[in-house]
């Protein structure tokens, strides 16, 4: 059967069973944006969009008189990017799917869009196809392949004769919107699409049903390719496939759809920023705390990192991912492919989280407890409950609680000056 062009048919769409299973994704925020390297990647916006004075100051200051956005382009270079060392660091980072930006709200293309006319990464700045080079790497990888891209364009004049006239025409969407997303969809056969850039504008006037009818129903990618719900300006949270609902959305109680949560390295931005300062990045333990709480949640976690101009990951993000990597080579088997659990967090704290396989159940606790004893009130316990602890030889000893529950008594840990890391997984086989 075949889907229509309306969100009632496209909506049932049941999602690609891979999505879910993987959990684990890493965003990547690259553009001519990555030049000024300062601000956020709306670098553009804050300068002549909204005419800030800082970012006008930022500019007077450090390049010459009459700059444009535009020259930021050549300076775009890409010199050090090796998509092959991208994918291996991804995979390290125990990514199941990685997500690039092929074009922002500034327009820039990194791929050499036909309908992009010297605005593109292979008329200008680094003379590369980014998007195809990445995409061999992280499929030679197996890794999942997702491709950003915004609807909208800030100073297209096209996109703003369309405002102009109350989003009654729609040139930009028939001359620049809509090619180019077909034209990723052939290119590039991806297996996500991440849109953005929807606020501004009805489902009328960006013709969404009708490009996902085709993706759904005739594209190479129709069984495989799994989309986000930013859409329309009223899609957010209630068409598409999965749900972002927003940046850094968090739900607190377990949604009965399928959501991402977008998360950043850099709490001031995606894009990347030449003064970033340690104190505004993630830390290891705040990174797998949402990571934990997003899966527990039925969530995917998609942590975003972005390179410099001239494509290096800089070491303090790799330092981030590789910690992610190592938490999950020990506790990956309680997050991928895993399934909520009836309870999704110990109710006396937000310290314990739950998760499930089947029978199975895995309780993650953020800290560890003070006498090495973990209370868990929620899981009934029988004569046949089994206690492990991912990442620990042997099983760990238990007791019935005095209220109800268990009581699990954990492994010795070293005294150490330093706060033990974040995170540790007890399986539990035989509870209800």
């Amino acid at each position: 059967s075949r889907y229509r062009p309306d969100w009632d048919s496209l909506d049932a769409r049941p999602l690609p069973a891979w999505f879910d299973q993987a959990k684990v994704g890493v965003f990547v925020h690259w553009g001519v944006f990555s030049v000024p390297a300062w601000g956020s990647e709306w670098f553009w916006w804050h300068w002549q969009g909204e005419r800030r004075p800082d970012y006008q100051r930022f500019v007077q200051r450090r390049y010459p008189p009459d700059t444009t956005y535009a020259d930021f382009a050549p300076r775009f270079t890409a010199h050090d990017f090796q998509p092959r060392e991208w994918a291996q660091l991804f995979q390290r980072a125990g990514a199941r799917y990685v997500v690039l930006t092929t074009k922002h709200h500034e327009g820039f293309t990194n791929w050499g869009s036909p309908v992009s006319w010297n605005w593109n990464s292979l008329d200008t700045g680094p003379h590369r196809d980014l998007v195809g080079e990445l995409g061999q790497a992280l499929r030679e990888s197996n890794i999942r392949y997702g491709l950003y891209h915004s609807l909208l364009e800030w100073f297209n004049p096209l996109y703003l004769a369309d405002k102009e006239s109350g989003f009654k025409t729609q040139n930009f969407v028939l001359k620049k919107t809509m090619p180019e997303l077909y034209d990723l969809v052939l290119k590039y056969k991806p297996d996500l699409i991440w849109s953005d850039g929807d606020w501004e504008a009805p489902e009328s006037y960006w013709n969404s049903t009708s490009f996902l009818a085709w993706l759904y129903n005739d594209s190479p990618v129709k069984d495989t390719v799994v989309v986000n719900d930013r859409w329309c300006n009223n899609c957010s949270c209630h068409h598409g496939g999965y749900y972002n609902c927003a940046d850094k959305y968090k739900p607190g109680t377990l949604p009965t759809h399928k959501w991402e949560m977008c998360s950043s390295i850099d709490k001031l931005s995606w894009g990347y920023r030449s003064d970033m300062n340690i104190s505004e990045l993630m830390d290891e333990a705040s990174i797998i705390e949402e990571l934990v709480q997003t899966v527990s949640f039925g969530g995917n976690y998609l942590l975003n990192v972005g390179p410099t101009k001239e494509g290096v990951i800089v070491p303090i993000f790799q330092e981030r991912l590789l910690a992610l990597g190592r938490w999950l080579d020990t506790n990956g088997e309680a997050i991928y492919e895993s399934k909520p659990w009836r309870v999704q967090m110990e109710n006396s704290t937000d310290t314990v989280w739950y998760t499930s396989k089947g029978p199975v159940v895995y309780a993650i606790f953020l800290i560890w407890p003070q006498d090495s004893v973990l209370e868990l009130s929620s899981p009934t316990p029988s004569p046949a409950t089994q206690v492990t602890m991912l990442g620990f030889a042997g099983t760990l000893k238990w007791q019935e609680s005095p209220g109800k529950g268990l009581l699990i008594t954990l492994p010795y840990m070293l005294p150490s000056p330093l706060p033990p890391q974040s995170g540790w997984t007890v399986k539990l086989e035989g509870v209800k």
